[in-house]
């Protein structure tokens, strides 16, 4: 078990940051942290049950991403299913679809990610440049308290491939890159979702997102 608290002075909401090998952690904890949260670093599926919100972060290949987690698989699940807020973060919400291009372009076989938003992860087409880096402007597309305050506003991004979920109405915002692609996606129930960038990178608009975040956990 790797366990590394941060005690913050009245907290609104207890988080967990999970810890499967992959992932800014520190700089997602020092966003939360800003945001309100006391947020604790684990990989330990006690410490997931008693927060008052889960954060998924992740940088790196899908495949990596989905078989470090593994041995949390079913637990990130029961998370999702209890109702408790989690958040996808970049490879983190890609590994909340279903699978992804990312194997299958380099020879490998698919692998399995949570599938909590049916859909897959796809590369930008033949001619764009990748990575997506850089400043770019969330459009929101629907109702959802984490992006409250944010619409038209820029986020950082860092990546290659996004997000085409099964419902096109799991897109929360887009954002525009030579074509449209959902930057922040939300399952039905609301408790689950994911931004492709990093609101821990992302200034004053990263920062209102993760209060956003520490505002569902302290209401759920």
């Amino acid at each position: 078990m790797n366990t590394v608290s941060s005690p913050q002075e009245q907290s609104l909401a207890s988080v967990v940051v999970v810890d499967y090998g992959l992932g800014n952690l520190r700089s997602v904890t020092r966003g939360l942290e800003r945001a309100g949260a006391d947020v604790e670093i684990t990989d330990d599926p006690n410490d997931f049950a008693a927060a008052d919100g889960v954060v998924l972060p992740g940088v790196g290949a899908f495949r990596e991403g989905v078989e470090n987690a593994d041995p949390l698989r079913e637990d990130l699940l029961e998370v999702a299913e209890t109702g408790t807020p989690l958040f996808g973060i970049c490879l983190g919400m890609q590994m909340l679809l279903t699978t992804s291009e990312e194997g299958e372009n380099d020879g490998e076989s698919a692998v399995q990610g949570l599938d909590l938003i049916p859909g897959t992860n796809v590369r930008f087409a033949e001619g764009q440049k990748v990575p997506h880096m850089g400043w770019n402007e969330l459009n929101v597309e629907r109702d959802h308290p984490l992006v409250e305050g944010v619409d038209g506003n820029y986020a950082y991004f860092v990546h290659s491939y996004y997000a085409m979920p099964d419902d096109e109405g799991a897109a929360v915002a887009t954002t525009d890159y030579e074509r449209e692609f959902p930057s922040i996606v939300a399952n039905d129930a609301g408790n689950v979702f994911g931004t492709q960038f990093h609101p821990e990178k992302s200034g004053e608009t990263g920062l209102q997102i993760l209060r956003n975040f520490v505002g569902i956990c302290a209401d759920d």
